[in-house]
């Protein structure tokens, strides 16, 4: 049976206006604290006696993912099935805001059909390293592209009624040690870098929600941190909606509440509420300020719960779903390799099809995005309509990793006898999880000596890879062909199939660089962090920025992907306000092209990177067409924050716009002078040489002191080897405590035994990561952090003195328990 939204209807006589402050002067102290924390795992409260209903909460980045039944402790049990559409890495790929919104339309009415009010998505935290785990879930390492697809998710989404919630708001670049970890960077490189994407989203799309993230932002927590959530969402962007915890995610609620978070999910049975209402009652917290944040957030839940009730009964069409997964997923497929016109195959052509994932797609991540899709198709399952004749298939490895040398015979001896193979590797789950840095790019090493021993007996080898974030292919230059469908959701099997049969003619251009080695990239002295701190050493050069500033060959560029067809550039014209310039197709077959456009400062006195992507278009032009096309340059073309005046401000100069079909491919240039804001330089050059040059990969502790403009704060573990409730609970192989040392070593062999049946348990991975404190954030109500703290005292080696406290607190947690469950 479904979980309902919520079960108050609203009826309001026609023409009454609701007076949102009426019904919160209405409302008790308590009733207004309890409202601003969660009823159950998914749910908000509902204070029925001033007409005020809950609304329902869902994961849903690239398909709805609500819970079946009761939610487990972390809701990440099996959810009601709902179409599974291409990630979002994915996506990026298309270059496409109308698919993306058209994707996203139906995103909403699943949700509605589900009664679901907010939508947990899109991700659109910026790709600072590849070995980021939930990677798959982002749009891009450019803000620029992550922001204008999110805005395009964002408007289909809402169009529904429901909303949709950006997140994790911000610096949110590694799973490991999430909730525990604190992002330094500086103001600038978090202006321009990372807050970026969701400025566009938020002033052009207006989500109603924003999802802050776990980690601290330079020492401040994300959910209590005022200069994100009040001085810059709300007073700079104008954002009108409320603020979510992730969950568990919310550190010091009253805090929270009074830097700008609304809600804190999932519930902690009243324990949180009772420490609101008694910061009010002691005067830690004016009570205007938690008015203030029920206001807001009733608002929004007023707007959001009519549609939902409108919706009780609605289904959707999944087969129409599932055809808009497909058309997604063919818009966002990228050819990175063609030698000879190896593709498309002609109909009729005999393959052989080799390869786990032909039988078992990759077809999305792990974590909390996991959809249970409405239906599932593989290559063996629609290859025969696809035209292709498959004359055998073989796995030919072990998806886990595992060598298993009679499958690699049986698919070398199936090549063997083939012209042609169809290869279907790539990243397997254990790979790309939530909760889990990769540790290394490469492909799983029982694959990359399959296409070894392949290559041997047969050179017509087709790669099609599956994963969500790059991969090292040393192996590149040996194969014809290779195509790439990410993670491309229930229906990429058979989009797949159509771009290797020519069918449609791949569009996608790669929204992130593929580098050669994992060593050549920027972060890579600095990522995951070592210990509390994660120091954005690297600054504003994150992906191409970085390899276009140093000339550090890539594999593939940023914007790359190839094409059936050939398209020529002409006729260039720009001003400071937009460029014009005409694309022909000048090859045989119809086809699309992402057209970009960067722009690159001529002799500032600001450090800059070698060019930033300012505009795109896609434009699909039959054989021999042509089109002149004009992209705007908005206000985010030539500006840069300046750390010393607090703003935005341009540089007066003459800026050179590039056009081209890549970051690395530029196929037209022009130069307009622009009138800038004559703020003086922020920097001294002398200081931050590196910075100058973007030779940034050993950046010495005495130039990033002058880019953030204070001390780089002490990151270290406490050498009392002492933890707290910030620490994570990984963290205990140190602890005083010889039990909690023991637990240690027991969630460590869980963890390692699930990582090596190739399924993470994800359970295992949230809680391993978790702060102590998320153990009360997370509970449901049964710990409390009164108890948290007699945990911490176990761990810490006082054994008795700790137990007594969490005994003690357990009693009383049973009482405001039973306080929580009369609020609902």
């Amino acid at each position: 049976m479904r979980r309902k939204a919520g079960s108050l209807s609203i009826k309001r006589k026609e023409g009454e206006k609701l007076d949102i402050k009426k019904m919160v002067r209405d409302m008790t102290l308590e009733e207004k604290c309890y409202l601003l924390s969660g009823k159950d795992f998914w749910q908000t409260r509902s204070v029925e006696r001033v007409g005020i209903p809950s609304i329902f909460l869902s994961d849903g980045p690239h398909g709805v993912r609500k819970q079946a039944g009761a939610s487990d402790q972390l809701g990440l049990n099996a959810s009601v099935p709902a179409t599974c559409y291409p990630t979002a890495a994915t996506m990026a790929n298309s270059w496409d805001e109308n698919l993306a919104e058209e994707m996203a339309r139906s995103l909403g009415e699943e949700a509605l059909a589900q009664e679901v009010n907010v939508l947990l998505g899109p991700g659109l935290n910026i790709k600072r390293s590849p070995l980021c785990g939930r990677n798959f879930e982002y749009f891009s390492e450019d803000p620029y592209l992550a922001g204008k697809m999110a805005a395009a998710y964002v408007k289909g989404i809402q169009a529904s009624g429901s909303s949709a919630c950006p997140k994790h708001f911000a610096a949110n670049s590694q799973e490991l040690r999430r909730m525990a970890s604190d992002s330094i960077v500086d103001e600038r490189t978090l202006r321009e870098i990372y807050l970026t994407g969701f400025e566009i989203a938020v002033r052009e799309a207006h989500p109603k929600a924003i999802m802050s993230s776990y980690n601290r932002v330079n020492g401040e927590y994300a959910n209590e941190n005022k200069h994100l959530l009040r001085d810059i969402l709300v007073d700079e962007w104008g954002f009108d909606g409320f603020v979510v915890s992730d969950w568990g995610g919310s550190n010091d609620h009253v805090k929270g509440v009074e830097n700008g978070s609304h809600l804190e999910m999932p519930t902690t049975g009243g324990d949180s509420d009772e420490e609101l209402i008694a910061a009010v009652k002691s005067g830690r917290i004016p009570e205007a300020a938690v008015n203030e944040r029920v206001e807001e957030l009733v608002k929004v839940i007023m707007q959001l719960a009519p549609a939902t009730q409108a919706a009780k009964g609605k289904v959707f069409d999944v087969e129409a779903h599932h055809a808009m997964a497909q058309k997604a997923a063919e818009g966002s497929i990228v050819l990175l390799k063609n030698k000879n016109g190896m593709l498309p195959l002609a109909k009729g052509t005999k393959v052989a099809v080799i390869g786990d994932f032909a039988q078992k797609p990759r077809y999305q991540g792990a974590g909390s995005s996991v959809v249970n899709p409405t239906k599932l198709e593989s290559t063996l399952d629609v290859i025969k309509d696809s035209g292709l004749v498959m004359t055998g298939f073989a796995p030919g490895y072990v998806r886990t990793g595992e060598a298993n040398d009679v499958m690699k015979q049986e698919a070398v001896r199936l090549a063997k006898e083939n012209e042609t193979v169809l290869l279907y590797i790539g990243l397997d789950e254990v790979s790309e999880a939530e909760g889990l840095d990769r540790s290394h790019m490469r492909l799983p090493k029982n694959q990359e000596e399959l296409l070894k021993a392949l290559l041997k007996v047969n050179p017509n080898i087709i790669v099609v890879l599956s994963a969500g974030s790059p991969v090292e292919m040393p192996w590149a230059d040996e194969v014809p062909a290779i195509i790439h469908g990410y993670l491309s959701g229930q229906a990429g099997a058979p989009a797949m199939l159509k771009a290797i049969t020519g069918q449609i003619n791949p569009s996608g251009k790669l929204a992130e660089t593929y580098p050669y080695k994992y060593e050549d990239t920027p972060a890579y002295s600095y990522f995951p962090s070592k210990e509390r701190s994660s120091e954005y050493r690297e600054g504003l050069y994150v992906g191409y920025r970085y390899y276009a500033t140093t000339g550090v060959k890539v594999r593939y560029p940023f914007g790359y992907g190839l094409s059936y067809t050939t398209f020529a550039y002409s006729d260039i014209t720009a001003t400071d306000k937009s460029v014009t310039f005409t694309v022909k197709n000048t090859g045989g077959v119809d086809g699309a092209e992402a057209a970009q456009v960067y722009v690159a400062a001529k002799g500032g006195k600001v450090f800059r990177p070698a060019l930033e992507l300012k505009g795109f278009t896609k434009v699909f032009l039959k054989a021999g067409e042509s089109r002149t096309v004009t992209v705007p340059l908005d206000d985010k073309a030539f500006r840069y924050f300046n750390v010393k005046t607090n703003r935005w401000e341009v540089e007066s100069g003459e800026y050179e716009i590039l056009v081209g079909a890549s970051s690395a491919d530029i196929r037209l240039r022009a130069t307009v002078s622009v009138k800038g804001t004559e703020a003086a330089c922020p920097y001294d050059k002398e200081k931050l040489a590196d910075y100058y040059s973007g030779n940034i990969c050993k950046v010495p502790d005495a130039e990033y002191e002058a880019l953030l403009g204070h001390a780089i704060p002490d990151g270290s573990w406490r050498t009392d080897g002492l933890l707290d409730v910030n620490d994570a609970i990984c963290q205990m192989y140190y602890a005083k405590s010889a039990p909690a040392r023991l637990v240690w070593k027991i969630m460590t062999n869980m963890k390692n035994k699930s990582e090596a049946k190739g399924k993470p348990d994800l359970n295992i991975l949230f809680i391993y990561n978790m702060p102590f404190r998320g153990i009360g954030k997370m509970a449901g109500g049964m710990c409390s952090q009164e108890m948290v703290g007699g945990i911490m005292q176990i761990v810490n080696g006082h054994f008795f003195k700790g137990l007594g406290k969490v005994i003690s607190g357990f009693f009383r947690q049973r009482k405001v328990m039973k306080k929580a469950n009369d609020m609902k």
